[in-house]
C-alpha cells in the first residue's frame, strides 16, 4: 500500500512539474480541404502549448470544384480519423472538444450528410464556418501569436483562401475567395497557366487589397508553411521556426515565380521536408501567394502558424488573458517549469530597470520587453552540465515555441542566456553558429553583452533565489557603476562576484565598484 502510495505521490510531482497551473486540456478539431487536425492544448491561456497534434492528408475537398461533392475515398479516411481523435480526447481527459468544417465541407452538395456522420464519430457538434467567419478566425488566430499586429492576414486552405484586413483594435475588411490549392488543380485540369488566370481574375474584383501596401502580410495555411520550409532549406537559413520567418516582398515573390514554374517539383532542394500529399499543391499554392503579393505589395510576408484553430481558442480566453503580452506569458510559464525561482527571474527585470535608467544605455520600449524576457528565461539551463549550459540555453530559447517575437528576437534571447553562463567579454564567437550572429545587428549583440553580463553578476550574489537581489541596488556614478549590497548580505561579496561585476561594467564602457550599505 505505501509503495502505491509512493507511485501515485512521484506521479504528481511529474505532474506538478510538467504542468504546474490548474488547466484544462481544450481540444480543437480542424476539418479542412485538404487535411483534417486534432490540435488539444493545455488550456485557455494566452501563449497554449499543444499537449497532442495529428495531422492526416484526407484530401476532402479534392473534386468538389467538377463534381460538387466531396470524394467518397476522402470520406471514409476522414471519419477513421475523427474517430481516432475522439479516443485521443478521452485519453487526455479533454471535457471541451471544438469542432469545424471549411470550404470544402460548406460548398458540397453531400455535406450535411458528412457532417452528421463526423459528429457521431468525433462526438461533437462540428461548425461549418462560412468564409467570413473562416477570416475572422484566422485574424484572431494572428492576434494570438503577435504582439499588436497591424497588417493583412490570409489563409489558404485546399478549397478557399480567406483575406482579411487585421488593425491593431479592429478587423476590417475581409474576403473568402475560391482559390484553394485543390480546387485550381480540380478546376483546372491540372493547367497551372488556367489556374493563374483565375486567380488574377478573383483578385482583381477586391478593390481594398491596396490598403496592404507597405504592411506586413501574414501566411496562414499548410501550403505557404511548406512553401517557406523551402525557402529555410534553399537559404541554408539556421532556425527551424516557422512562426515569425519573415521574407522580403521581392524574394518571396521571385521565390514563389520559381516554384510556379518548376517543372519537376520532386527534384527541388529541400522537397523531402514536404510531405507527399502537400507537394501536388504546391505550385498552385505559390501561384496565388505571387498573385496576390504583387497586388498588396506589403512590407513583407511574415508566416504564422497560429491560424483558425488558436483563433477559435483566442475567443475563449477572458479579456484579461487576451490582453497578455504573448511572449511575456510564455516566458513566466517557461521560467515557472524550468527555473529554480520565477520570482527570481520577476526580480531580475526590475534589477536590470536599474542599469537602463537615465545615466545608462537607451532602451527602446520594445528592447526593454525583450530584456524582461531574457531575464525570465536566464536560469531554464540550471539542470544542465556547466561546462554546456551556455550553448544548450542557446539552442533551447532560439528554438522554443514561443510567439510574439521576431527571429532576431529569439536569437537575441539565446545570445543573452548564452553570456549569461559563457562571461559578458567572450571575444572570441567563433565556437557560436555564425549564421545565428549574421542575422542580428551590432547593437543588438552588444546588448546581449550587457545584459547577459549583468545576469551574470547577478546570479552570483543571489544564487538564484529570491529575496536577495531585490535588496541591492545598481547606479552610476560619473563613469563608475556601483553595486551597493545591505549589511545583511555583505559576507555575498567575494572574488568572483567582484570579477563578474567588473565585466560587466567593463561592457558598458565603466569601472565597476561594489560597496556595503552603512
Amino acid at each position: 500500500m505505501k509503495q502505491e502510495t509512493d507511485v501515485t505521490s512521484l506521479m504528481q510531482m511529474l505532474g506538478g512539474a510538467s504542468r504546474p497551473r490548474d488547466l484544462e486540456p481544450i481540444g480543437v478539431i480542424d476539418i479542412g480541404s485538404n487535411s483534417v487536425r486534432l490540435v488539444v492544448y493545455e488550456g485557455a491561456v494566452r501563449s497554449p502549448t499543444p499537449l497532442f497534434n495529428e495531422k492526416v492528408l484526407c484530401g476532402l475537398g479534392r473534386t468538389v470544384a467538377t463534381t460538387g461533392h466531396l470524394g467518397a475515398e476522402a470520406v471514409e479516411r476522414t471519419i477513421v480519423a475523427l474517430m481516432r481523435f475522439k479516443a485521443v480526447a478521452r485519453v487526455l481527459k479533454v471535457k471541451t472538444l471544438k469542432a469545424f468544417a471549411t470550404a470544402a465541407v460548406r460548398d458540397a452538395g453531400d455535406g450535411p450528410s458528412f457532417i452528421a456522420r463526423a459528429e457521431k464519430a468525433c462526438g461533437t457538434k462540428i461548425e461549418i464556418l462560412s468564409g467570413h467567419r473562416e477570416a475572422e478566425l484566422a485574424a484572431q488566430g494572428i492576434r494570438m501569436g503577435f504582439e499588436e499586429p497591424d497588417g493583412f492576414a490570409g489563409d489558404l486552405g485546399g478549397g478557399s483562401l480567406e483575406l482579411i484586413d487585421v488593425g491593431t483594435t479592429t478587423l476590417n475588411e475581409a474576403v473568402t475567395l475560391p482559390l484553394g490549392g485543390l480546387r485550381l488543380i480540380d478546376q483546372t485540369g491540372g493547367k497551372i497557366d488556367d489556374a493563374l488566370k483565375i486567380a488574377d481574375a478573383h483578385l482583381q474584383t477586391v478593390p481594398w487589397l491596396s490598403k496592404g501596401r507597405g504592411r506586413p502580410f501574414y501566411a496562414v495555411g499548410g501550403t505557404w508553411r511548406a512553401l517557406a520550409k523551402l525557402h529555410m532549406e534553399q537559404t541554408q537559413y539556421p532556425l527551424r521556426i516557422m512562426q515569425g520567418y519573415t521574407i522580403p516582398t521581392r524574394d518571396a515573390i521571385q521565390f514563389c515565380e520559381s516554384i510556379r514554374r518548376t517543372k519537376k517539383i520532386a527534384a527541388l532542394p529541400g522537397i523531402e521536408e514536404v510531405a507527399r500529399a502537400r507537394r501536388e499543391a504546391l505550385p498552385y499554392g505559390a501561384l496565388v501567394l505571387e498573385r496576390l503579393l504583387l497586388q498588396l505589395q506589403p512590407s513583407a510576408v511574415v508566416l504564422s502558424v497560429h491560424g483558425v484553430r488558436e483563433g477559435l481558442l483566442y475567443g475563449l480566453l477572458s479579456p484579461h488573458e487576451r490582453s497578455k503580452d504573448p511572449l511575456l506569458s510564455f516566458c513566466e510559464e517557461f521560467a515557472l517549469q524550468r527555473s529554480r525561482s520565477l520570482a527570481h527571474a520577476l526580480e531580475l527585470c526590475d534589477w536590470t530597470d536599474q542599469l537602463f535608467a537615465s545615466d545608462g544605455p537607451d532602451e527602446t520600449p520594445e528592447e526593454r520587453r525583450l530584456r524582461h524576457a531574457a531575464c525570465l528565461l536566464s536560469d531554464v539551463g540550471w539542470r544542465v552540465h556547466p561546462d554546456y549550459r551556455g550553448e544548450q540555453s542557446l539552442d533551447k530559447i532560439a528554438h522554443a515555441g514561443m510567439s510574439g517575437i521576431s527571429h532576431p528576437g529569439r536569437i537575441f534571447l539565446g545570445l543573452t542566456v548564452y553570456f549569461r553562463h559563457a562571461g559578458a567579454q567572450t571575444g572570441d564567437t567563433d565556437g557560436l553558429p555564425q549564421q545565428l550572429l549574421a542575422r542580428i545587428d551590432r547593437r543588438a549583440l552588444k546588448r546581449a553583452r550587457i545584459i547577459g553580463g549583468a545576469l551574470r553578476a547577478a546570479h552570483m550574489i543571489s544564487v538564484g533565489m529570491p529575496g536577495i537581489i531585490d535588496e541591492t541596488q545598481l547606479d552610476y556614478r560619473g563613469d563608475t557603476l556601483i553595486l551597493t549590497l545591505p549589511p545583511q548580505h555583505a559576507d555575498l561579496d567575494g572574488e568572483r562576484l567582484r570579477r563578474r561585476f567588473e565585466s560587466l561594467a567593463t561592457v558598458l564602457g565603466r569601472t565597476g565598484e561594489i560597496r556595503i550599505a552603512r
